[in-house]
């Protein structure tokens, strides 16, 4: 869904395992033109990642000491116009390590987003996926406009340094007109800068991609692994192509029924569900909660520090300083996952003694920002994707008659989020629809898991895209837990299930529930 500009909660499931590290130390028709459907993959040795990508260095190698590969596919920049200019949609993969004779196919993993380059993330999850490297290739792309795949550009480093310390929550006039022209120069940059990949980057394109990839990569079915916004592309591909899914799993899911206002408004009550358990997790350790004697304290000082950050930042990262809107981000971030609750609480703990960096760094990780002070493109690719995809676009007044709603569902995050609906004011594309459309009858079973815990993609979505998917489509499954998706966490019970239909097409029971 479209998210904050600033506080931008975007779908982002591979940072709670790399953060810690940081912080110590509708045609069935086969798509595509005759010609690109017959290109040959040159795969070889994987270059570092782009700035645009993170950074970093080249991945590891596999757990069975093999390497990765990498290659790019011609895609149509225009699939109205298939026989037009091309772009270079950036591929990744491992091998099977299994069996040839027991191999499936490939198993491609979109990481959500919009935004989440699948090159650099697919390796950072290593082992996790061994298992189903026995009969899979495994597979991970840069969706069009993101990464290395054509990526949107907007703004330089340092304007997005001083876009992400912009006051979200406008508390008068003055306020709110600094906001709308902050956005309006970011949007402005996006076009001068993106003018002829913009219109490009809608989900339905990105979704003719795959079924391309799938041709490409000599599979007569897609197997499909998507988590969070790659459950809403996995869904729209489903629509279109429902006779090419092969086996499919919907992980952290997206609602496909709501708009751009309601998704806003079930990520904010997702967010505040996450805080409050967060809050309950600390004061009910056996040792003394740091940053509060109860839940409703711990809440309380949380509010209080924004509040006292909006007229006075305290230290950052030098030699930036620690914001309402970056202590926002570092909070939201955070929430993500379990596992990073213990910095939250030490973040907050350095903050209230004046030195936000902890904060700060959780802040960068989701505006996707290196300790060098380069960008990767998460953030312009997720705006410019959402803003593709979803048709509404909302005024000062729209947000002013939705605050109390928005406040109600969330003290905290409520007025973050109500603003953020701006972020598409003025776009220069216009918007696809109001919400995907994802119904997919004829479409072999998709596994649709979804987290009660879950800040992101609120549980309630995962039941709306079984029941949007159609009658004999969509199987549900239920995870008791906390965090961003179920199956990169440490639930057996989902991992079997999983599992079980990826590798050997046992279709799990419908409502099935793990813990």
């Amino acid at each position: 869904m479209p998210k904050p500009p600033r506080m931008r909660a975007a779908a982002l499931t591979v940072t709670a395992l790399l953060l810690p590290c940081l912080l110590v130390g509708c045609s069935d028709d086969d798509s595509g033109d005759e010609d690109l459907t017959a290109q040959e993959l040159s795969w070889k040795d994987c270059p570092a990642p782009s700035q645009a990508q993170g950074g970093g260095g080249r991945p590891s190698p596999l757990p069975d000491n093999g390497s990765w590969q990498c290659a790019t596919m011609k895609a149509p920049r225009d699939w109205d116009e298939p026989k037009g200019d091309t772009i270079d949609i950036d591929l990744i993969r491992a091998k099977s390590s299994g069996d040839e004779n027991r191999r499936i196919g490939s198993l491609i993993f979109n990481f959500g987003g919009p935004g989440v380059s699948g090159v650099t993330t697919l390796p950072s999850f290593g082992d996790r996926y061994e298992k189903l490297r026995t009969r899979y290739d495994l597979v991970g792309f840069d969706p069009r406009g993101v990464g290395r795949s054509e990526p949107v550009r907007c703004e330089s480093d340092q304007q997005l340094d001083a876009y992400f310390q912009q006051d979200p929550t406008p508390d008068d006039a003055a306020e709110r007109t600094e906001l709308l022209d902050s956005t309006k120069e970011f949007n402005d940059a996006c076009e001068k800068n993106s003018e002829d990949m913009l219109p490009h980057v809608r989900t339905t394109e990105a979704a003719r991609d795959m079924d391309l990839m799938r041709q490409v990569l000599g599979d007569d079915k897609l197997h499909y692994f998507g988590f969070s916004y790659g459950t809403e592309l996995g869904g729209v591909y489903a629509h279109l192509f429902p006779k090419n899914v092969g086996r499919a799993v919907f992980d952290a899911v997206v609602d496909p029924t709501q708009n751009s206002e309601q998704g806003s408004l079930g990520q904010v009550k997702g967010f505040q569900l996450a805080l409050d358990n967060f809050a309950e997790d600390c004061v009910s350790k056996t040792e003394d909660c740091p940053i509060g004697g109860t839940a409703q304290e711990v809440k309380d000082r949380m509010a209080k520090l924004l509040k006292d950050l909006d007229s006075k930042p305290i230290q950052g990262i030098f030699p930036r300083e620690l914001t309402e809107s970056a202590a926002t981000n570092g909070i939201v971030q955070a929430l993500y996952s379990q596992d990073l609750w213990q910095y939250l609480t030490q973040g907050l703990e350095e903050a209230y003694d004046g030195d936000g960096s902890t904060l700060m760094l959780l802040s960068d990780s989701l505006n996707g920002r290196s300790e060098n002070g380069e960008y990767s493109n998460i953030t312009t690719a997720n705006i410019s994707i959402n803003c593709a995809d979803y048709k509404p676009r909302y005024t000062p007044e729209d947000v002013e008659r939705k605050l109390p709603e928005f406040r109600a569902a969330s003290p905290l995050f409520g007025d973050a989020f109500a603003w953020s609906m701006l972020s598409c004011t003025d776009w220069p594309v216009a918007g696809a629809a109001d919400h995907p459309d994802v119904s997919a009858p004829g479409s072999a079973p998709i596994l649709v898991v979804g987290n009660t815990g879950d800040p992101a993609t609120p549980y309630e979505g995962a039941r709306r895209m079984v029941q949007a998917l159609g009658e004999g489509v969509g199987v549900e499954l239920t995870y008791k837990g906390q965090g961003h998706g179920a199956y990169n966490g440490t639930s057996k019970c989902v991992h079997d299930a999983v599992n079980g239909y990826l590798l050997d097409g046992k279709v799990p029971a419908a409502g099935t529930v793990c813990s």
